[in-house]
């Protein structure tokens, strides 16, 4: 049996903290500045201690019935004193298991380790907790692990150029931030002369008090845009401090992989439990034919702050043939592609919002002229993401796919502005679904298709303006019935 790292005291006793508020009312009722409120504070003090100490021992207790066991087949959490709750997790079943030692629980000895399994939802962990390195360590002794003997040799490993990509790429708000950015550093200098004009029509006698504020808006603009670029430089920095040093060893059975600088991060994978693979791009990737290898398996890349990252950015046709064990499939030829004819399902939406852009901006022009300025700037602004969406959505037409076999799927498709090409068995397929826009229940040709994959969350992938004799034939290869 073993404990918690005793450090997990200090976090059961802020759970009792209310208990505080008795010394701070007796503080502020005797509290004065002066030698005798000063005097009567510490005569009193050992209530206050008193109350210090009870919040600790209702700490110590919590933890003290703490108890962490390990046989060959069971991971077993025992807690509470009065109610007693046992949490038994069977080792076959654990899809995920990982250990986790950020730098300030270094000089501590002190280790994060979680296991998960299949069961739950919303991507909740079946167990994390603080332990000491020896304790994880015993713990993490009973988890199954990449066989030497067996390890796939020919698995591509990151380089610090691939690691550096990915963290350009997919830092949040990469193109977003620089983006707002230049939104509010261009909209800053514009607002300031055409508010200058307004304010000085409408409020001449008010000088003093237009012009700070006329002065003030450029600099709110630049510190708005500063914000936005320096948030995204933060995400880059801690992307790189995450996922540097990434190391990934694997035989047809697990998968470990390491990550980390500053918070250190190892995980033992079940490849039988791996709901999908995905091949995801974004339109730069997309040009250089290079991908990023992400799995869905639960308990890897659970938190919004990790990706489930199988390997970082690699050109396509280096992927080698290992990965290729793991489920992983680079695409290739569809078997079952939308028609050019469908163009409209990929780009009709794009379409109406520039329209709504343009007349919008028209009838702005006519109702406030004296705001054409901002008006001209703005439909800019708003028509660079549109035109983008679109342009990513015709080579998403060109792109999109789907090959059926009867122990699975492999599909090429795109969510925004991202492509995915997705690897699943037939038995993590939960639900297809068919469905038709108002257009296509018209020409009754086309409709779009939709996979549902298990996992801890919704996943699901959709394939557009595909014909419905294509989807017909797509279900009854995975034995499915599909109506119309």
């Amino acid at each position: 049996m073993y404990h918690e790292h005793p450090l997990r005291i200090l976090r059961y006793s802020m759970r009792s903290l209310w208990l505080l508020i008795f010394p701070l009312l007796r503080g502020v009722s005797i509290m004065h500045f002066d030698p005798a409120g000063i005097y009567s504070w510490i005569k009193g003090a050992w209530m206050d201690i008193a109350i210090l100490g009870i919040i600790l021992l209702f700490g110590f207790i919590r933890w003290y019935f703490s108890l962490l066991s390990a046989t060959e087949s069971t991971i077993t959490h025992t807690q509470g004193c009065f109610i007693r709750v046992k949490t038994v997790i069977p080792l076959k079943n654990i899809s995920s298991a990982s250990s986790a030692q950020p730098f300030y629980l270094v000089p501590f000895n002190a280790v994060f380790f979680s296991c998960d399994t299949r069961a739950g939802i919303f991507r909740s962990t079946d167990l994390k907790i603080m332990v000491t390195k020896k304790v994880c360590a015993e713990l993490m002794s009973h988890i199954p692990t990449v066989d030497p003997k067996r390890q796939i040799k020919d698995i591509p490993g990151p380089t610090a150029l691939s690691i550096l990509l990915f963290s350009v790429f997919f830092s949040s708000g990469f193109s977003g931030a620089v983006y707002i950015a230049a939104f509010f550093f261009k909209g800053g200098d514009l607002a300031q002369d055409l508010l200058s004009v307004s304010i000085s029509r409408i409020a001449e006698t008010t000088e003093m008090l237009t012009a700070k504020l006329i002065r003030g808006i450029p600099h709110a603009a630049i510190a708005f845009g500063s914000f936005f670029i320096a948030a995204w430089l933060l995400s880059f920095i801690m992307n790189l401090l995450r996922y540097s040093r990434f190391r990934l060893t694997a035989d047809s059975d697990h998968i470990n992989i390491v990550c980390g600088i500053t918070n250190r991060r190892r995980y033992r994978i079940k490849n039988s439990h791996i709901n999908y693979t995905d091949l995801r791009q974004n339109l730069f990737m997309k040009l250089l034919n290079a991908v990023t290898v992400s799995i869905s398996c639960a308990g890897y890349g659970n938190d919004s702050s990790h990706l489930p990252v199988l390997l970082p950015i690699r050109r396509r046709k280096d992927l080698g043939g290992g990965l290729e064990r793991l489920g992983v499939r680079s695409g290739g030829e569809m078997q079952f592609r939308p028609k050019w004819t469908g163009v409209f399902s990929y780009i009709g939406n794009p379409l109406l919002i520039m329209a709504l852009i343009f007349v919008m901006s028209h009838y702005s022009d006519k109702l406030f002229p004296q705001l054409s300025d901002i008006s001209f700037f703005l439909t800019v602004m708003f028509s660079i993401p549109t035109i983008w969406l679109i342009i990513v959505k015709i080579v998403a037409l060109s792109a999109s796919g789907i090959t059926v076999e009867k122990n699975g799927v492999v599909l090429c498709t795109s969510e925004w502005t991202a492509f995915h090409t997705v690897t699943a068995d037939k038995k993590n397929i939960v639900l297809i679904e068919t469905y038709q826009t108002f257009l296509q229940r018209i020409w009754k040709t086309k409709a779009n298709l939709r996979i549902w994959f298990s996992g801890e969350s919704a996943s699901c992938y959709t394939i557009r303006a595909l014909t419905l004799e294509d989807c017909g034939k797509i279900a009854k290869i995975l034995e499915y019935q599909v109506l119309y």
